[in-house]
């Protein structure tokens, strides 16, 4: 297999504002072969990013040496970026533009000759199913129609190396597995080779080759039935006790740590890696015929590579350390939905929903891009107000005491919404003031966060990597002990180790009687919920617990809630469409 980018020894430390130097990259080796599809996954700060522009000749090394597309990077760096085309975690859309005209600036800048241009339109708007919204401005396109639209301004020419920075981080799962189709096709059809970051394991596991990238450095590579191999063994299944949430049992067995490498819940039940056979063994004594063996995925490949946070510290009060066993549910409702409304002028965003949410629940609000849940989660904080119906949170009617509930909720943005020119102590000084928090008591209760969330006080909120930064805004938000919060896709774009640690937090506070209502794009975190809304289109396509929506799918074949995601919106569509 011929290499299309040798890397050796590759490294690059960043000097800081204050002179401090930080290691991005600690001497990456690597071959990614011609004609393939390569999955590039590692933890937040991992170096993929500063590897990616180094191959694209954005960024130079320190040392090491660094062949693309047979020309030596960065000395034929014009050449090499002739030749590649690279699609950035934010893509450079212009959304007064319309998709068209997103199109034709691309095409200009990339100098695509005029005759070519037809061509190369007409199959990337048919493979994007894009063709129909071509006068539409990009701003007014759904998320996923956004990524499709970038990766098509991307490939306007056809390069000879397509690089993808992380192209689905929050995008819906139907448009993730549309963007892998388009992308996959492409490569098939014109033996594209495709380097894609990825923090989603699913993606990794229908590559070519995977390359594991830890702390600067490749761990591992190959294709990704090697890969698994390597936890064959290891891997298993656990019922739960009767009347026992498996997000409880996911919690109990996440904190054998001596034991356990990774445990999350699925289609009712918890997956479980060992550490090691001898682990193994002791697992499968201690849980009986509760405990059977299972299939391997690469994801649980994955979480035994990387590791638990190599700081050792869990932002979480461990399961023996006085955590509730179980949630504290009394079956009064919390928070109120009927036949809710929401119009923007003539669209209608949601659509007559309506549910209850109890006390200590954790609910979830799933759906397309686009779908509505956004609106609807503002609507619920009180930070938009409805149309028509009747909304009460905490027990406070949103049409008249809205000031009176969010002092009763908090709330974590998907966007990192805290000041980055402050310390985090700075930062929950100033939040929990502004929640009404004084003298000793805001004093006790910024310690308390920063211990809890292990976050370093005096650093500053724009030097924290992405999964700390997800740990203050939480931190923020629980400031002043709410009863409801509200977590607006907490772990986009974080990796799935510091999604077990805040999913392990997030059970805890469910546990202790704190109701939780959150959005996510990773479908292996709708199975932590008690029950669901799916809402496509402002309307409200489904209502359940997992379970009941894993037997609702596709007549109860779908093998996990990404499948039963899936299939519940196209059957809602009538078919296999996927438009805004």
């Amino acid at each position: 297999m011929t290499a299309c980018v040798h890397a050796q020894n590759l490294r690059k430390t960043f000097r800081m504002a204050d002179g401090s130097a930080v290691q991005a990259l600690g001497g990456v080796d690597l071959k990614i072969g011609s004609g393939v599809i390569t999955a590039l996954v590692g933890a937040d700060g991992a170096g993929k990013t500063t590897f990616l522009r180094m191959i694209c000749a954005l960024m130079s090394p320190d040392s090491g040496t660094l062949s693309v597309l047979g020309e030596e990077v960065p000395a034929r760096a014009q050449s090499v970026q002739r030749r590649i085309s690279y699609m950035p975690q934010r893509f450079g859309l212009y959304e007064d533009l319309t998709v068209q005209e997103n199109l034709d600036l691309y095409a200009d800048l990339h100098g695509v000759p005029m005759p070519e241009r037809s061509r190369r339109y007409e199959k990337l708007l048919s493979m994007t199913d894009l063709t129909a919204f071509t006068a539409r401005p990009a701003g007014k396109l759904s998320g996923g129609m956004k990524q499709k639209l970038g990766l098509a301004c991307t490939l306007v020419r056809l390069p000879e190396l397509l690089v993808l920075d992380e192209p689905s981080v929050g995008v819906d799962p139907l448009s993730r597995l549309e963007l892998w189709n388009i992308v996959s096709a492409l490569s098939r059809e014109e033996h594209l080779t495709v380097l894609w970051a990825t923090s989603y394991m699913d993606e990794a596991e229908k590559a070519d080759e995977i390359a594991v990238m830890h702390e600067g450095r490749i761990l591992q590579t190959g294709r990704p039935g090697e890969l698994t191999g390597r936890v064959r063994g290891l891997t298993f299944t656990v019922e739960p006790l009767p009347g026992q949430k498996p997000r409880a049992l996911q919690a109990e067995l996440y904190d054998r740590a001596g034991l356990v490498a990774d445990a999350v819940p699925r289609v009712g039940r918890v997956s479980v890696v060992a550490r090691s056979e001898a682990a193994a063994c002791e697992l499968c004594s201690l849980y009986g015929e509760r405990i059977s063996g299972r299939e391997p995925r690469f994801e649980d490949a994955f979480m035994t590579l990387i590791g638990r946070p190599s700081d050792g510290r869990a932002m979480y009060p461990a399961s023996g350390a006085g955590a509730p066993s179980s949630s504290v549910q009394d079956g009064v409702p919390v928070i109120e939905v009927r036949d809710l409304v929401r119009r923007f002028g003539s669209f209608i965003a949601v659509n007559r929903t309506s549910f209850e949410v109890g006390r200590g629940e954790i609910f979830g609000l799933l759906g397309p891009n686009g779908a509505g849940k956004t609106t609807t989660f503002r609507m619920l904080c009180g930070l938009l107000p409805a149309s028509e119906g009747s909304l009460r949170v905490a027990g406070c009617d949103l049409r008249r005491a809205a000031a009176r509930a969010r002092g009763r909720i908090g709330y974590v943005a998907q966007k990192f919404a805290l000041y980055g020119n402050l310390s985090v102590r700075q930062n929950l000084m100033f939040f929990g003031g502004a929640y009404g928090l004084r003298g000793q008591r805001l004093r006790e209760r910024v310690q308390h966060a920063a211990s809890l969330f292990s976050l370093p006080l005096e650093e500053s909120a724009e030097r924290l990597a992405l999964g700390y930064k997800r740990r203050l805004a939480m931190a923020a938000a629980l400031l002043h002990e709410p009863e409801i919060l509200f977590l607006d896709e907490p772990t986009s774009g974080i990796d799935p180790q510091a999604r077990r640690e805040f999913w392990r937090l997030i059970t805890h506070l469910a546990a202790g009687g704190i109701t939780i209502i959150v959005t996510t794009h990773f479908m292996e975190e709708a199975e932590y919920c008690d029950r669901m809304a799916i809402q496509d289109a402002g309307r409200l396509l489904a209502l359940g617990s997992p379970r009941e929506l894993l037997e609702r799918a596709a007549g109860g074949s779908a093998r996990d809630m990404n499948e039963a995601f899936i299939e519940l919106v196209r059957d809602a569509r009538g078919g296999e469409g996927a438009h805004a």
